[in-house]
């Protein structure tokens, strides 16, 4: 093939990957999407001295990049610059691990190429969900949350499983091609012949398989009624500008109009409460006192709301990594993106948001970066580095009964780290977000459809509200329910279905994943074993 075959070919990658995602894009597609760029890799392995040496890297760079641009070009609505940031080093990722991939391979005999492109893709979606530039919404595994149907199974492999599926496949049809000596009608008719029985078999088992598992029933009786609150207050031009407690009071009443005496949990967003909360006053901030107020006409009712909220270091307390000094004063501070829980007792519960977004709500490698804190991109409320807890809390009722998953926005994308809430005792699952940032967009959509898998993996009903965007249930089988609509004001009411068994998942995490890091670095190891033995 001549170099602009090479690149055309890096194109067509980029399109299948693209428009395999959601909402817009047909799943299937990426069963066959990293088919063309495999097969310019396998072209520059087999004639190392007829291209030039950048031009693997330089194709699988275009593939990639542009495979990240077409998927989530909305987070520019949100900061140009950190979409620039974003696309730019996830593609730069992806393609690092493309070419260690190619010059691993080359060292080792071809029938090693499949599992070292499998093995050394999954490590890269492992690892990037737990370092300080984790961004993992490209996941392969995640596009399936468009069809909850197909992957009922992610209960015992988490969404690895669906990365592995698509890369077997991919493999498995390049494999295929490769042994094509011409690619005349008879070479096709036989290769197609000879291998459509395994394909077929590769597509439909793991589909079959999901819907019996769907089919089953899940078995849930005891539940909770909830009301699901979605306030639609423009995050740019008036969340964090107009009176708090006028914000309040509009939400008090969206959730007024469907509370009533068997109401169990009334659910507010991401930081709802934009009065500056200082953890050491809790109970003498005024919209603590509004939601007290309003708990007096519903005895059992708890409260799960987010807010942006500060914590005053004792003198000789230890200080976290976070931690910042006050400038008219002296002394220490940490701030949080928190959940709260109130209920009719004197009890305040609180968690912290743990999972925090790169260049919003942390800055990356601070032990380099400590003191540019103040570049951070200001999205509203608290920015810079927040702090965090160790621990996943999970909120209970008054007699232990129900336990409930605080997860805040951005942690809903990570399965594994979802997980630790339920072996902390969660029976259901409470997302809070606030997705108007993106503006009416893929983004909201897509964050949305991520919960689905939370689900699954979890077998756990979820509450989710939105500030705005898409507030509703979901349930077990990753089914989405009485969805609000877009920049709506909208109060749901519902029935939370709560279950206390531990999936495959929820117990051994993600082991498909963790397996393939420890045969990447077994791989790497022997080539280089190899390298220096010749």
């Amino acid at each position: 093939m001549k170099s602009y075959q090479l690149f055309l070919l890096s194109l067509l990658s980029a399109l299948l990957l693209a428009f395999g995602w959601f909402p817009h894009g047909f799943v299937p597609l990426l069963f066959i999407a990293f088919v063309p760029l495999l097969m310019v890799e396998n072209a520059v392995f087999r004639n190392p001295g007829k291209y030039h040496p950048l031009t693997l890297i330089a194709c699988t760079y275009l593939s990639f990049f542009l495979w990240n641009v077409l998927t989530t070009w909305w987070i520019k609505n949100a900061s140009l610059g950190g979409a620039a940031m974003a696309i730019i080093c996830n593609a730069l990722l992806m393609t690092f691990t493309f070419i260690l991939f190619h010059n691993t391979r080359k060292r080792l005999d071809e029938k090693w190429r499949s599992l070292v492109f499998i093995s050394f893709w999954l490590t890269f979606e492992f690892l990037h969900h737990d370092w300080d530039l984790t961004w993992t919404w490209l996941t392969l595994g995640n596009a399936f949350a468009d069809v909850p149907g197909w992957i009922q199974w992610y209960e015992y492999t988490g969404v690895f499983g669906g990365s592995l599926w698509v890369l077997i496949i991919n493999c498995f049809v390049f494999t295929g091609i490769s042994k094509l000596e011409a690619f005349n009608k008879q070479a096709v008719l036989k290769l197609v012949k000879s291998k459509a029985p395994a394909l077929l078999a590769l597509l439909v088992v793991p589909v079959g398989l999901s819907y019996l598992i769907l089919a089953t029933s899940s078995g849930l009786t005891n539940s909770v009624n909830a009301v699901i609150v979605q306030p639609n207050i423009d995050p740019y031009n008036e969340k964090f500008v107009s009176d708090y407690e006028e914000q309040l009071q509009k939400m008090l009443k969206l959730a007024a109009e469907k509370a009533d005496s068997t109401t169990d949990y009334v659910i507010f967003p991401e930081t709802a409460l934009t009065e500056n909360l200082w953890e050491n006053q809790l109970k003498q901030s005024s919209s603590i006192h509004i939601l007290k107020e309003f708990l007096k006409a519903y005895p059992k009712m708890k409260i799960i709301v987010g807010a942006s909220t500060a914590k005053v270091y004792e003198p000789g307390e230890q200080l976290s990594a976070t931690a910042r000094k006050f400038t008219q004063q002296d002394g220490f501070y940490d701030s949080y993106n928190t959940a709260i829980q109130l209920d009719s007792s004197n009890n305040i519960q609180l968690y912290h948001k743990s999972r925090l977004v790169p260049g919003v709500e942390k800055m990356p490698f601070p032990f380099i970066f400590k003191y540019l804190d103040k570049l951070a991109i200001d999205m509203g409320g608290t920015t810079g580095s927040l702090g965090t807890q160790d621990e996943r809390t999970v909120f209970t009722s008054g007699n232990d009964s129900v336990k409930a998953a605080p997860v805040i926005c951005y942690e809903s994308v990570y399965g594994e780290f979802v997980s630790d809430y339920i072996r902390a005792g969660a029976s259901f699952i409470a997302i809070i977000t606030n997705d108007g940032w993106w503006g009416d967009t893929p983004g909201y959509k897509q964050h949305l459809k991520y919960g689905t898998l939370r689900a699954i993996e979890t077998r756990r009903y979820i509450a989710r509200s939105a500030n705005t965007g898409i507030s509703c249930v979901i349930t077990d089988k990753g089914e989405i329910q009485q969805a609000s609509s877009w920049w709506t004001p909208d109060a749901i009411k519902a029935k939370i279905y709560l279950n206390n068994t531990l999936t495959f998942y929820t117990k051994y995490g993600d082991f498909i994943a963790r397996f393939t890091m420890y045969l990447s670095f077994a791989l790497i190891a022997y080539s280089l074993f190899l390298r220096f033995k010749r």
